[in-house]
Order: C-alpha cells, then structure tokens, then sequence
C-alpha cells in the first residue's frame, strides 16, 4: 500500500451546493431528525483573501452543517452571484455534491502534490483559524478535493 496523496485517507466532509439553503438546510434536518443548523456566510474577501482560478473574487456563500457521524459533516452552499467553483457547479451542474474534504496539514505541500497528479488549483481562501484550497479532481475522481488545513488544532 501506498501513502494517500493528501496524506488521509479519512474523508470528513461532503459539500452539496443547493439553489435554496433555507428550504435545503430544512429537508436535510427533517431526513435527520435534527435541529436545522444555524446558516452562515463565509468571509468576506478582506478576511478570506479568496481567489477563483488565480484571480481575486468576492465570491461568498451561505453555508449550514450536518454533523453526521463522528468524522463527517455535510456542509450545504448556497453561492452568491460572484465567481467561484460553488457558482460555476449551480450553474453548469445544477444542485448537488460539489466537493469531498480531507482535513490536511501543510497546504502548500498538498496544494503541489495534487497539482502534480493532475489535479490543479481551482479556488482557494482563509478563515481567521484556518484555509482552504479546491482540487479539480474531477478528471480522475469525478469530484472536486477540498484541502481543509485548521492551523488551530
């Protein structure tokens, strides 16, 4: 066996983009059984320094969580007009699973490896504790890679 490319093989979240986080958010907390999560926005620009295929973007969503087992969340998104990976899927794809996450130390190492592997840089951005980075892994693994490093744990 081999190392995993990101270095985890542990996937701890699947990203759906929906059209309506209000109404989606609700169904998903019905099908659970659950609370519906409090839905959120991501950074603005001036926090998140978010870029779009090499290129700053406003681009927000709104977001809402599904803790789902003790490693996994749903996270919904519901993008804003702005350009983005989020908005491009809704555009394009429609609703539906946008991404699957791996939490990673060392970005920028897995950020090369991936693009290394034929799977480039789409989107990337900050939170004041953390960043994220989208791989295009769709030619290979028929869905994007998000890259989540949480530099507070």
């Amino acid at each position: 066996m081999s190392t995993p490319l990101v270095g985890t093989n542990i996937v701890t979240q699947i990203g759906i983009v929906v059209r309506d986080i209000e109404k989606s958010a609700q169904e998903f907390a019905d099908f659970f059984g659950v609370p519906k999560p409090r839905i959120g926005m991501t950074r603005p620009i001036e926090i998140s320094e978010t870029e779009y295929e090499g290129k700053s973007t406003p681009a927000q969503a709104k977001q809402a969580f599904f803790t789902i087992g003790p490693n996994i969340t749903i996270e919904l998104l519901e993008p804003d007009q702005a350009p983005s990976t989020w908005r491009k899927h809704l555009d394009e794809k429609g609703e539906g699973v946008h991404h699957i996450a791996f939490d990673i130390k060392g970005m920028e190492d897995k950020i090369a490896k991936c693009t290394e592997n034929g799977m480039p840089l789409v989107q990337r951005g900050k939170w004041p504790t953390g960043e994220y980075a989208y791989m295009d892994a769709t030619a290979k693994l028929k869905v994007l890679i998000e890259l989540l490093d949480y530099h507070d744990r």
